[in-house]
């Protein structure tokens, strides 16, 4: 039996072969057929790496056909002699469906590019409410449907026979053991086929962490928008869409959105009337400066950089001492609860950027945020007032296509930390260590001579999975963390505490440095979005659930010699949003325009919305939940039940992105915004 077992799993073995040099030739079909620039001359690396990454990201799915094979054929063959001698036909049925399959994805993905100009993406979703009639016509009218059709045939004879041909070719013979030999062997075979399928099923390696997805595609393909995109077989990409399904925002029409974002641009004056009535609503006028243009204005993004270990209740951590001592600085003012523009990074620093919500929208990967952008833009509205902007990311730009976004935003540079420092420095999961990279950004910004200078700094070592050398980067959690033996027990709690206070250092250290070369400078210091340590929930230490503020506030600090506690009108509330318009109000001069979906931190704010969460002088909660809590809670079960008293202002927020999305008309390029 185990030597019929043998030979059909070298069958399924033989048909799983052929489905990677499918993909590969409709991947080498897409970039022939649709290369943007004509030619692929001096892009052989970037091809390589685009057939090498395609091809172990497609096994997500084609190593289930070697599964499905040895279950649906071999298996049963062991017990049926009958399905048996039918093995390899039932096998190129099997192969034959699952060709037909890539081949319609494929060609459904080529009108998808051709309409589009990108691989499938929400905008599928459209098409559920789409007259049918109409998407008919369009296939066989403008995209020779009816050609495309009819290529299944010679597609189908040339598949029938590749396949046919595979499985006929020789196999090996089951080599004869005597005695407990015989199940060695036998039970070898049996997990080597196991290792194989999961080797393949993880792209290549037995880790499910370390399987390829978007993220890591190789940086010299990022970088070619095009290729970048030829790297995801048709089906994988089908399967990522089906995980992000298309936001209701963008099912509805512009008209609808326009009209849902009314309360939003009324509360600010203005009318729905169409979008530069509403671009109106949002313009403000400085009334006059609190402090001499700062030579340097530094924004500085720590990777989940979080209020909660600022507060007395985690105070015997310290593992944000040097923070504490930047916070209590008398020139810092801060927000004691503040909210992110997004609830994981990309969103808030997109926010952050453009100044209108992405709202989950992924504007930073939609091509014509790459040519253009909005009036809103931070970096357009501070080159206004004289300033080079500039973006540095402790990462590759190339992640999340911020090498097109960022440039296309208004940033005079954008660097990445995996370019400008040394290709040897030491790397986390995300990016080069803290220290260096602001370290190598440091001496870039001492060595440009501009006389004003916006920088605006993202860290990203304080991320999973927590694998930095934290006792050489000085952590030593015995002597740092004042909690008892059953918290220091927790291996994951020290690494995840010691990422935090290593990025707190760094950050701080950063600061020192720019102070004494630039004692004139503006900081604004945050977080991306907030954190917890969930191991430390069960211990001693806490032994409660966080509350909603200390899972979603960042900190939120200004700092300037002419700044002092009072600067920021005794706010305990605001957020990312109001980040810009309360430099605008600090430094620019009076009469100055701008444009602001929020008003400055230097005024009353009694109210913080994004399309996440809320807060109020008293209360925060989420948008999507039924419950909230006051400001005040000390425990995460503490809550107050009720419906979302901000639900139709976080639905304007995410309508008002939608409706620009669908407009790519309305934006533009910087320099028409500069002029």
């Amino acid at each position: 039996m185990f030597e019929q077992f043998f030979l059909g799993a070298q069958q399924d073995l033989k048909l799983f072969i052929c489905f990677p040099i499918l993909c590969a030739i409709f991947r080498a079909i897409f970039i022939a057929t649709q290369k943007p620039d004509g030619s692929l001359e001096g892009k052989g690396k970037a091809l390589f790496q685009c057939f090498r990454f395609g091809f172990w990201w497609g096994m997500d799915i084609n190593a289930y056909v070697f599964v499905l094979s040895l279950v649906v054929v071999t298996l049963p063959g062991l017990f049926f002699a009958p399905w048996a001698a039918h093995g390899d036909k039932i096998r190129l049925v099997l192969g034959m469906i699952y060709a037909m399959a890539i081949y319609l994805a494929f060609i459904g993905k080529q009108i998808f590019y051709a309409q589009f100009h990108d691989i499938f993406n929400n905008i599928v979703f459209l098409g559920e409410k789409a007259e049918k009639n109409n998407l008919v016509d369009v296939f066989f009218n403008q995209y020779h449907g009816a050609r495309r059709l009819a290529c299944i045939v010679p597609y189908a004879i040339l598949v029938y026979f590749g396949i046919y041909g595979i499985l006929h070719t020789p196999v090996l013979a089951y080599p004869h053991f005597a005695g407990a030999w015989a199940y060695v062997f036998n039970t070898v075979i049996v997990l080597a086929l196991i290792a194989f399928f999961y080797f393949f099923r993880y792209g290549g390696t037995f880790m499910h962490d370390d399987k390829p997805e978007w993220d890591t595609i190789p940086d010299i393909v990022k970088d070619d928008p095009f290729l970048s995109k030829a790297t995801v077989d048709d089906l994988i990409a089908l399967k990522l869409l089906k995980r992000q399904r298309l936001g209701v925002t963008m099912q509805r029409s512009d008209k609808e959105n326009l009209e849902l974002a009314k309360p939003l641009i009324e509360a600010k004056g203005g009318s729905v009337a169409s979008y530069d009535d509403a671009l109106k609503a949002f313009t403000h006028v400085a009334k006059g400066p609190k402090m001499k243009l700062p030579s340097h204005i530094f924004l500085i993004v720590g990777e989940s950089y979080s209020q909660q270990y600022f507060d007395p209740a985690f105070a015997d951590l310290h593992v944000a001492d040097r923070g504490k001592a930047f916070m209590d600085d008398p020139h810092t003012a801060w927000i004691r609860t503040a909210l992110s523009a997004g609830i994981i990074s990309r969103p808030s620093i997109v926010s952050l950027m453009l100044g209108i919500f992405d709202a989950g929208l992924e504007l930073n990967e939609r091509e014509q945020f790459w040519q253009g952008t909005l009036p809103t833009s931070m970096p357009v509205q501070l080159r206004k007032l004289g300033y080079k902007t500039n973006y540095w990311y402790g990462g590759s730009m190339a992640h999340g296509n911020f090498n097109h976004f960022a440039p296309a935003c208004g940033f005079d540079h954008a660097y990445s930390a995996t370019d400008i420092c040394d290709p040897d420095a030491p790397r986390s999961w995300v990016g080069v260590y803290d220290h260096i990279f602001l370290g190598k950004a440091g001496e870039m910004i001492q060595a440009d001579q501009a006389p004003l200078q916006f920088h605006y700094l993202y860290t990203t070592s304080n991320h999973g999975p927590y694998k930095m050398p934290m006792k050489k980067l000085g952590f030593e959690a015995e002597k740092i963390l004042n909690v008892k033996d059953d918290v220091l027990k927790e291996k994951i709690i020290p690494k995840i505490l010691g990422a935090f206070w290593y990025s707190d250092k760094a950050i701080n250290d950063f600061i020192d440095e720019m102070k004494r070369l630039y004692p004139d400078s503006l900081f604004i210091v945050t977080g991306d979005h907030g954190c917890h340590c969930s191991e430390l929930q069960h211990t001693s230490f806490m032994k409660r659930e966080y509350t909603f503020r200390e899972l979603h506030s960042p900190v939120l600090m200004f700092q300037h010699p002419n700044l002092d506690k009072d600067s920021l009108a005794n706010n305990v509330i605001g957020g990312h949003m109001n980040i810009l318009p309360t430099i605008m109000e600090l430094i620019a001069p009076q009469g100055f325009t701008y444009y602001s979906l929020f008003s400055s931190l230097t005024e009353p704010v009694t109210q913080c919305v994004t399309p996440y969460h809320w807060a109020t002088n008293e209360f925060v909660g989420g948008c999507d939940e039924q419950y909230y809590q006051k400001l005040s809670a000390v425990r995460g079960d503490d809550v107050i039940r009720g419906t979302t008293p901000f639900a139709v202002e976080c639905e304007a927020e995410k309508s008002l992105s939608a409706y620009i999305l669908q407009h790519p008309e309305l934006l533009q390029s910087v320099p028409d915004l500069l002029n």
